[in-house]
């Protein structure tokens, strides 16, 4: 039996601790989040805890699962590292390199596990898309472009995610699509340059961050990447499109589906999810929200749609897996040893710097090396 704590109950948090409960051998025996944590503590048949450190120092605890507000990661890892435990953190792991990398370094000196929650990775379509590419079913990959964006309204209340010291705003909250593409593209860019800004939610009703982002990535040999991101975009829509010399990947997450088209082949479709069905859930919720397009907060007491609770089964059953001695595949090596959050929040830190001194960055000046 595998014993899990969780720290952060909110929306995403209690659906981690709900998939890991329903595996075999896994229980959530701990669980600490001063606003949601006894309620979730008395649904999952755990203990409520008081404080982190309580949580942490814990006997019975293999693994320690963080899914606390974005600026609440660090000291959670550090501490759960520290006491010998192993850690899955949500996304993004943190919101500047520096404190990413006291992370990554605190579980690698106590010789624990850390695995980052980088979900689209366990997509269907992602990982489909990833063995086309190293069948060299498309060639070589050249460019990439994803797009998440919609609009949105004023809401009745401003959320943290809404509030860049603590969500870093859309390019850290929803650092998804940056992390896919280095995952495709096989690692960070060697310079980036970010452009926009806040052109419309403006005001004490709308929170401090930046609604239209434009990034463009720049890698080694002549390849290419380019990212939108925000809620000022009246058509919204959620992609990401994988340009190779013998054909290209489209996997739409609005429209939801993959497209492949290869020279000579004509086009060929893929699921993005497991089924049809969840697939077209996810059609479903995206059209008819209207305008909004991918701009969409859970919020706690509600639970995932089908697609993404299928998402997160097998993200927890991997986190299992790899608990229980599993060999972690090379495909997901970058999400056990650090890599893969060192890579993404180093990149973000590169845009946001881009955008704040209005130039061109490169990575090493956020790495160092």
């Amino acid at each position: 039996m595998i014993k899990y704590g969780i720290v952060g109950a909110g929306y995403f948090g209690a659906d981690l601790a709900r998939s890991m409960n329903r595996i075999e051998d896994a229980a959530v025996v701990a669980v600490y989040d001063p606003n949601h944590g006894k309620e979730i503590a008395a649904e999952l048949g755990a203990d409520n805890c008081a404080s982190l450190d309580e949580l942490v120092s814990r006997d019975d605890i293999d693994c320690v699962m963080v899914a606390s507000p974005s600026y609440l990661h660090r000291d959670p890892v550090i501490k759960a590292a520290e006491h010998g435990k192993h850690v899955f953190c949500e996304k993004p792991i943190a919101l500047k390199y520096e404190d990413c990398k006291a992370m990554v370094d605190a579980c690698k000196e106590n010789h624990v596990v850390f695995m980052a929650g980088h979900i689209m990775n366990f997509f269907n379509g992602v990982h489909h898309a990833k063995e086309l590419i190293n069948e060299g079913k498309i060639g070589k990959v050249l460019f990439c472009h994803a797009a998440r964006t919609g609009w949105e309204e004023q809401q009745p209340t401003v959320s943290w995610k809404k509030i860049r010291s603590k969500s870093g705003g859309h390019l850290y909250h929803h650092i998804h699509e940056l992390d896919c593409i280095q995952f495709i593209m096989g690692g960070m860019p060697k310079e980036v340059t970010m452009t926009g800004g806040n052109v419309y939610h403006k005001g004490e009703h709308f929170g401090d961050e930046d609604d239209m982002l434009l990034i463009n990535m720049e890698y080694p040999d002549d390849r290419y990447a380019i990212l939108e991101y925000g809620n000022a975009f009246r058509w919204g829509e959620h992609y990401l499109l994988i340009e190779g010399t013998k054909g290209a990947i489209k996997l739409d997450m609005y429209n939801t589906g993959g497209t492949l088209r290869v020279k000579g082949e004509g086009e060929s479709h893929f699921l993005i999810h497991e089924t049809q069905e969840e697939d077209d859930d996810r059609t479903a919720i995206y059209t008819g929200r209207g305008m909004d397009g991918a701009i969409a907060y859970g919020k706690p007491g509600v639970r995932s749609p089908l697609w993404l609770q299928t998402c997160i089964d097998k993200e927890m059953a991997y986190l299992q897996y790899i608990m229980k001695g599993g060999k972690g595949t090379k495909e997901f090596e970058k999400l056990l040893n650090g890599v893969a959050a060192l890579e993404s929040i180093a990149t973000a830190d590169a845009c946001t710097r881009s955008l704040a001194e209005d130039r061109k960055v490169k990575l090493l000046e956020i790495t160092g090396e």
